[in-house]
């Protein structure tokens, strides 16, 4: 069971949600405004899903405003699908992405695979040269300096590490990342990897590799 926000000016989007969510035995507020939310109660739920295209406040400055103080998973809903505006929300800190019109058993799988991840422990840490990875803290540094991640970027970091050298398709990630199969989702591994990498750049390091036609591995 977890706590889960979801906000969206359409009531009966919010009503299709809250009753599919309610089947695995979530609690669920819903919220048609963010002015509604109180921000000092963010830190006691476990996901939060928002509409990209709300009045006053859209999602992605909703996001923006809270990724500071939330450390728990954020999806956005959104009827758009173009390749900039998920990159954009990817990047300031969103996990994942549902566009509209979904399936609610796909929202529920997404939902549910989000939150097993929060759950997951490790105790351990790999090292590459200048590259370290802390499993336990979940950071990854070079040569001491820690680079800023979104967990989702992360774990993405973490799983091609843990096989360096073996080549995963944007399917294999996304589902070994999420616990779900990703066939729909190439662009929200693309979206992650392209961030990870400019990150790295920063640091002259590029340890994600392209095999064309194939998908990405560590080395």
């Amino acid at each position: 069971m977890a706590k889960i926000l979801v906000l969206d000016d359409e009531k009966p989007i919010l009503e299709l949600i809250k009753n599919g969510l309610k089947k695995d035995g979530h609690i669920i507020s819903t919220y048609t405004n963010a002015k509604e939310i109180e921000f000092k109660q963010l830190k006691d739920y476990d996901l939060i899903m928002l509409d990209v295209m709300m009045p006053d406040i859209d999602g992605f400055s909703l996001c923006k405003k809270i990724r500071n103080i939330v450390d728990c998973p954020i999806l956005f809903l959104t009827a758009k699908n173009m390749e900039q505006d998920v990159t954009y929300g990817l990047a300031i800190g969103a996990d994942d992405y549902l566009t509209k019109p979904f399936r609610i058993v796909e929202l529920r799988a997404r939902v549910n695979a989000h939150l097993r991840r929060e759950k997951r422990q490790h105790h351990q840490i790999l090292s590459f040269e200048n590259i370290k990875i802390d499993l336990a803290a979940k950071e990854i540094t070079v040569n001491g300096d820690e680079i800023k991640f979104t967990k989702s970027e992360y774990l993405i970091c973490e799983y091609l590490a843990r096989n360096k050298g073996q080549v995963f398709s944007k399917e294999q990630i996304y589902e070994a990342v999420f616990s779900i199969e990703g066939e729909s989702d190439n662009s929200t591994i693309s979206t992650h990897i392209m961030n990870i990498r400019s990150k790295f750049n920063d640091f002259n390091l590029n340890p994600i590799k392209t095999v064309w036609g194939i998908g990405y591995r560590w080395q």
